[in-house]
């Protein structure tokens, strides 16, 4: 129900948020409902059903009351933004897909393109019959499939920071081996983070997680070794900061032959030149640069003494690493402007 109306333009595509009591899909629903070319019919949730999304989220000031998600009363959306856990949004995807709405979803439930990797790390699969059309959303990487799509697999956020900051040496052919170094906000743990992480949320700590492998991983390295560096060997720890959103991956590279800085410069500054959301930057970049923004921050170095390459990409891991690019996306899937909403 709605205490206010959604200003939308007439003819504006029908949008579905499932799952929106959670971080991203909260602000996948407000964005939604700030963006002129798309009009937010419902959003849902199973645990916080009968909440107002403001009261949850009074921050986005989106005015309507979640409720459980009803397919049969889907069947008028044009597109959905699903935001369930891994396993939980398979089969949810499938149903909505079946109504003929566009889906971006933004677990991983469609990001892996082999499946027995995916049921390695994730689980037996909900809906197989999917994977072989789902896109992967990294509009950077494959802008005219996603406008082609039905389905696209939003990124992960650590994946969506690790591929831009290292996609230009891979599309070279150019990484050996590389040790992705991750940090994130306490945000990246989602709402139901575990108890031991209470004492980074307090401010009190600062740790690695999940060492002995990370589900984020086997997708990084499907994406950098699918660009053209195949043979890649990839090492990725993730860290919690005690600070809210955002993220910051520093990658150290082995090349498989020599790069000097100028070369390194110019693979970088052309990969990105025409791209409206990754900046190529002069120094390391921060967290703080992006924090509620859609871009990604990237710096490069080449280390004399070590010669190693150095790249990092910053990211907010709420907007472009969840919810603002699966509304890059999606405006892409429905050909609106790239840029409109975010």
């Amino acid at each position: 129900m709605n205490s206010e109306t959604q200003p939308v333009d007439e003819g504006a595509a029908k949008v579905l948020v499932a799952g929106a009591s959670g971080y991203a899909g909260a602000l996948a629903a407000a964005l939604v409902w700030s963006h002129p070319g798309l009009e937010l019919t419902a959003v849902t949730a199973r645990a916080d059903a009968g909440t107002r999304l403001d009261e949850l989220y009074p921050e986005h000031k989106v005015p309507m009351t979640l409720t459980e998600l009803d397919i049969d009363l889907a069947d008028e959306v044009d597109a959905a933004i699903v935001a369930y856990p891994h396993g939980a949004s398979a089969p949810i995807v499938a149903e909505l897909r079946g109504l003929g709405a566009v889906v971006v979803d933004l677990s991983a439930d469609f990001r892996l393109r082999d499946r027995p990797t995916y049921e390695r790390w994730y689980g037996e699969h909900g809906a197989p019959e999917l994977l072989e059309g789902a896109v992967y959303g990294l509009p950077e990487l494959n802008r005219r499939r996603v406008a082609e799509a039905e389905l696209v697999a939003n990124p992960g956020c650590y994946p969506t920071a690790s591929v831009l900051a290292l996609a230009p040496l891979a599309e070279a052919g150019l990484i050996e081996d590389v040790i992705i170094d991750a940090k994130s906000g306490v945000s990246g743990a989602g709402r139901g983070a575990a108890p031991e992480m209470e004492a980074v949320k307090s401010g009190d700590d600062f740790r690695p997680y999940k060492v002995a492998g990370h589900r984020h991983a086997p997708e990084i390295a499907q994406e950098i070794r699918g660009l053209g560096s195949s043979g890649a060997g990839l090492t990725f720890v993730p860290h919690l900061l005690p600070f809210d959103q955002g993220e910051l991956v520093s990658c150290y590279v082995q090349t498989t032959e020599p790069v000097d800085p100028d070369r390194l410069a110019v693979l970088y500054s052309d990969r990105y030149a025409a791209e409206p959301f990754v900046e190529v930057v002069a120094e390391p970049p921060g967290v703080a640069d992006v924090r509620g923004t859609n871009l990604c921050r990237v710096h490069v170095h080449a280390d004399e003494d070590s010669g190693r390459i150095f790249a990092f990409a910053a990211i907010d891991n709420l907007w472009k690493g969840a919810a603002s690019q699966a509304v890059q996306n999606l405006n892409l899937m429905l050909g609106l402007p790239e840029g409109q909403g975010i």
